[in-house]
């Protein structure tokens, strides 16, 4: 035996999360290279063919053959991995070039590569505690987790305004200005869940009348929205107005790993502070590679973002003319409203094993209980017949469970 653990607390917990439907299984899915959205998942009787719908490799620019040339290319150039940290040998030209890319994406001086888009949130908002000692973050109350942990990781002061809410976040910003705090405003511009978008102006026009600093982060927006795809901002004329954007490499631009961009003096003091950027393996040049190819690509191709948003209309319109519990959503996102875990995960089984459709179950603490839905994410490679066998399989498990 010689192992000195006691199981039981670890038992317990499980034993919770299965008996109130928040247990989560984790699909053994392969996915298809050049077939994007189909897949094949690795299931508990046999292997067979599904269609995914809840990647959030949104536009396949996962498997698309500019982004797997460029990494084919830095493969045989560079080999595996990047060798170190960023600061003992882990930076390679591809780094520093894909950093230049981001910046210019977003209209600021300087980005920085995280590991992922939760690393970089998570240690830019620890960081910016430890450089503005007096610093009130005031953050949305649907902020994605990985917000949520660095503001509370910080220690920072903080106050959560409710979703959208504007005389909240006044109030909150006259309290902090009054209390001689510097407020950091830290919202999302596309909210994952709900599929809705943050007041973004608004909250802009109330940073500059308190002088607060202004914090978005745009994962879900990033490469979507916006002339060029630098996001929410781009689309809405506001990227002169907000201070530092957080975004991702591991959705719309299909491989994996984060960013802020920013000003320079802002990056450099980040990036000589943030531990979780200092102590950690950089990014592989091939991903890195990847990321730009892609990155590159989605600035000059905005057809597929039209593409994109044309499909979740169709899927939306046509998921409401067949009587579903489709929740209200103004982007990509089509959440479907089930309201409760246990049906939520029975339907998504039966959606697999019965219709070859992968949609995975969304539960607590992702988001409240009572709202658990299935979260749809149509990419412009889901064609009409696709949508036809979703809309008609789902009516059917609505009807059974």
């Amino acid at each position: 035996t010689g192992t000195m653990i006691n199981k039981e607390p670890f038992e317990r917990l499980i034993a919770e999360l299965k008996e109130n439907g928040k247990y989560r299984v984790f699909n053994d899915i392969v996915r298809e290279k050049g077939k994007f959205p189909q897949a094949i998942w690795y299931g508990p009787y046999n292997i067979k063919n599904i269609v995914n719908w809840c990647s959030n490799d949104y536009l396949g620019m996962g498997q698309h053959k500019v982004v797997l040339d460029a990494m084919h290319t830095a493969l045989d150039m560079t080999g595996a991995g990047s060798g170190g940290t960023r600061n003992i040998a882990g930076t390679s030209h591809y780094h520093v070039a894909l950093e230049h890319e981001l910046a210019s994406l977003h209209k600021k001086e300087r980005a920085l590569l995280f590991s992922s888009a939760y690393v970089a949130n998570e240690w830019t908002l620890i960081a910016l505690a430890k450089i503005i000692p007096n610093i009130h973050y005031i953050s949305d109350s649907k902020n994605h987790n990985s917000i949520i942990v660095g503001i509370s990781h910080s220690k920072a002061a903080k106050s959560i305004f409710k979703h959208n809410d504007m005389n909240m976040l006044e109030e909150m910003l006259e309290a902090s200005v009054a209390a001689g705090h510097t407020p950091c405003i830290v919202f999302e511009s596309v909210y994952s869940m709900d599929g809705d978008v943050s007041l973004i102006k608004d909250i802009c026009d109330l940073a500059d009348k308190y002088n607060a600093i202004t914090y978005i982060d745009e994962v879900h927006a990033v490469g979507l929205y916006g002339t060029h795809g630098a996001g929410k901002l781009e689309e809405l004329g506001l990227q002169d107005r907000v201070d530092i954007v957080n975004g991702t490499l591991g959705k719309a631009f299909g491989v994996q790993g984060g960013y802020i961009a920013c000003n320079a003096v802002v990056v450099d003091a980040i990036r000589s502070i943030a531990a979780g950027f200092i102590f950690t393996t950089s990014m592989s040049p091939v991903t890195c590679a990847g990321a730009l190819a892609a990155v590159k690509y989605l600035k000059a191709h905005p057809e597929l973002r039209e593409q994109h948003q044309s499909r979740a209309v169709k899927l939306k319109n046509s998921l409401q003319q067949a009587g579903l519990p489709v929740m209200a959503s103004t982007t990509h996102i089509v959440p479907v409203l089930v309201g409760d875990a246990k049906r939520a995960k029975a339907m998504s089984d039966a959606l697999m094993n019965d219709y070859n459709i992968y949609v995975q179950a969304i539960n607590f603490p992702t988001v409240d209980v009572g709202t658990e839905r299935l979260r749809f994410a149509p990419t412009p490679l889901h064609d009409d017949g696709m949508i036809e066998d979703l809309v008609q399989a789902l009516q059917k498990v609505f009807s059974t469970y």
